[in-house]
């Protein structure tokens, strides 16, 4: 009876913490999507992006070492600069391949110019696998409807499995590996990552799972039944509506 009693306040303790946490998780996640900081051009996108709901799935805190590979203008950069304080950093990593599209030159330039007055993030531009170097074990890794993007022929393609033991050797023991990306039908081919930008998720997992990641769980919050799933991403009838997972990988404790 006593060890029965010891175990339920054990318990008790944990949930109170857990519960504690994610009051705290989600109150960062508010503030840094209500930051007044933030340009036009991401606060426009929320509606679509659900970005506190995003931030409260991750699990990302105050403190944290976190990259954001394909950072792009930085949406998700500003966010997570803003949760994890002065204490922490953000390393926008900008792959080198995607510098032959104009939008993104410019994107990337607008990014710098905000790190400047956030010495919080650091904005990098390398090769695809350089880009995994780090000066610090990290907390999160992200990357956001750019996986599929590892397998087309204008980044390499890259060797994912290369690409996920690298990202496995970037994080510290319990590290998180968060991806989000476009969802292709079940069953579709291999090109559907050039054609439609789109990947099937147990494609993702399989990959990732492979460099010896634990998957912790999925967030259903982007996902659109409504999606046919067979337009590319960009074709206007879908664009910004697509169906998209999100997948949580954890490297194991040691």
């Amino acid at each position: 009876m006593k060890i029965m009693a010891v175990l339920i306040i054990v318990v008790a303790l944990v949930s109170g913490a857990n519960a504690s946490d994610n009051a705290s998780n989600s109150a960062a996640a508010t503030m840094a999507v209500a930051d007044p900081s933030r340009p036009d051009s991401d606060t426009t996108r929320d509606a679509d992006r659900k970005p506190a709901q995003t931030l409260v799935f991750v699990g990302i805190k105050s403190g944290d070492k976190v990259a954001d590979y394909v950072a792009d203008s930085g949406y998700f950069t500003r966010l997570f600069a803003s949760v994890v304080g002065s204490n922490g950093h953000v390393y926008a990593v900008e792959p080198t391949a995607f510098f032959q599209f104009e939008h993104f030159v410019k994107a990337v330039a607008e990014l710098q110019g905000y790190a400047v007055a956030h010495p919080n993030i650091t904005v990098t531009t390398a090769a695809a696998l350089e880009g995994l170097k780090f000066p610090e074990k990290l907390d999160l890794f992200w990357i956001s409807r750019n996986y599929h993007d590892l397998h087309d022929k204008f980044m390499g393609p890259v060797d994912t499995a290369a690409f996920n033991r690298a990202v496995y050797e970037a994080l510290k023991p319990g590290g998180v590996y968060v991806i989000l990306d476009h969802s292709a039908a079940l069953g579709a081919p291999t090109n559907a990552t050039e054609t439609l930008h789109r990947i099937e998720s147990s494609t993702v997992r399989r990959e990732v799972e492979a460099a010896g990641f634990k998957f912790d769980s999925e967030s259903s919050i982007l996902a659109n039944p409504a999606d046919p799933r067979t337009a590319k991403v960009f074709d206007q009838t879908i664009r910004g509506k697509t169906d998209q997972f999100i997948l949580k990988f954890r490297k194991p404790e040691q």
